[in-house]
């Protein structure tokens, strides 16, 4: 019986976190948190720790291009077509990469596609470790987004546990990536006015 109930908690909070989404704000926050603090909170799945090494950030950097001209300025670049996000310097050489997932094609809950738009947008707002939705689950509010960064209406890039991300487009609108990559950009790469484009699907 026990067991049953720790496995049904598990599966509600993955739910909730899968059907997370995107429509809440938090003001920018420019004191780093522990990825060791944010893990120690989260319950694990199958007895494995939520940030594994199981996604090869090779992979998904020989995806996309090694370089891009949008100016002389940093870029995300999010390809929903192979599930990859990547980031770019001023010189437009790639740096960074990994997996990420977009827009659903359609959302049951709310009976419409729900696709990240695509087009080139800039970060607006920078959240920290305990970004929260305030809209998903609808009705409720209170998915896990941490390290949110918003760049078109409600949508933003924010992590995901790595047992959350697949390769496939799932989310309501929002760019799902690894908590560590995230919290990487967060910190380390984007600031209010990063360009983010995002490829179609």
């Amino acid at each position: 019986m026990r067991r049953n109930q720790l496995w049904q908690r598990c599966f509600f909070f993955i739910v909730s976190i899968a059907l997370g989404g995107c429509a809440t704000q938090q003001m920018s926050d420019t004191t780093p948190i522990s990825l060791n603090s944010v893990a120690s909170d989260l319950p694990l799945y199958h007895g494995e720790a939520p940030y594994s090494s199981s996604f090869d950030e090779r992979k998904y950097a020989e995806l996309l291009p090694q370089t891009v001209d949008f100016g002389r300025e940093k870029v995300i670049l999010v390809d929903p077509k192979k599930f990859a996000w990547g980031a770019y310097d001023e010189n437009g050489k790639l740096i960074h990469a990994g997996i990420a997932s977009a827009g659903a094609d359609f959302c049951k809950d709310e009976g419409h596609p729900c696709h990240t738009a695509v087009g080139t947008f800039r970060i607006y707002s920078l959240g920290n470790a305990d970004c929260i939705s305030k809209t998903y689950p609808l009705g409720e509010g209170g998915s896990y987004m941490p390290y949110c960064m918003f760049f078109h209406d409600g949508e933003s890039l924010h992590g995901s546990p790595d047992q959350m991300l697949v390769e496939a487009n799932i989310s309501h609108g929002c760019v799902h990536m690894r908590i560590p990559d995230v919290a990487w950009l967060r910190y380390n790469f984007a600031q209010v006015g990063t360009k983010v484009v995002v490829l179609p699907y």
